[in-house]
């Protein structure tokens, strides 16, 4: 199938960001009694909002919802990835590559939220490939698995779904993908379980960013 427009996920898939963000949360649960190792974590809020799982955090934690808390949560988590966040090895020749076969017609679509993602792109070097082009399940009527934010960034590059390629690293990105109607491709670094992805609907799994070629 040939591709109009390429839709990328943030986290996982343009930068490594994944550990960093969940170790913060790890650290803000072993202050309120919930201790698990950085995988637990990752196993569990990986693709997630931190909202969307407020009850079982507040199951394992006792602690009531408060904005005051993600706050601070979004702080601890901005301040360590100013500090620590590193670009997915080969995406910079990955976007310039889809950028040009594209012609510009490449756009992100983050679970994540704005600041975030554009504070991400911008230490990474990649901002410029994208602005303009940044969608953020935050500003949507549902996030992640559902396809808003996918159908908006389609619907902003004047791409039909169909014709779209979605790049994600997680089931819940994918079934978002798919929801959208586009063609979803994960990538998967060495060493990760594949079979989650493939059954969440990937049409392809590459493990190196050399692979994303069109």
């Amino acid at each position: 199938m040939s591709f109009q427009a390429i839709l990328f996920d943030c986290d996982g898939v343009l930068v490594d960001s994944e550990a960093i963000t969940c170790g913060v949360l790890r650290d803000m649960f072993e202050e309120q009694g919930w201790r698990m190792s950085l995988a637990e974590c990752m196993q569990r809020f990986v693709g997630h909002t931190v909202k969307s799982q407020w009850p079982l955090i507040e199951a394992n934690t006792g602690l009531a919802f408060s904005e005051a808390w993600l706050q601070q949560f979004f702080e601890r988590r901005n301040e360590r990835l100013t500090l620590h966040i590193t670009a997915i090895e080969g995406v910079h020749d990955a976007v310039n590559h889809l950028h040009a076969h594209c012609e510009g017609r490449i756009a992100v679509a983050s679970g994540a939220d704005r600041f975030k993602v554009e504070m991400m792109l911008k230490t990474v070097g990649l901002l410029a490939h994208f602005e303009g082009r940044i969608f953020s399940g935050h500003e949507m009527p549902r996030s992640k698995p559902h396809p808003d934010v996918y159908l908006a960034a389609a619907a902003a590059l004047g791409v039909a779904p169909a014709h779209c390629l979605v790049v994600e690293d997680t089931p819940v990105g994918i079934t978002a993908g798919m929801a959208a109607g586009a063609t979803v491709w994960a990538y998967a670094p060495a060493g990760v379980d594949v079979a989650p992805l493939q059954a969440a609907g990937a049409a392809r799994v590459f493990e190196h960013m050399r692979q994303l070629r069109l």
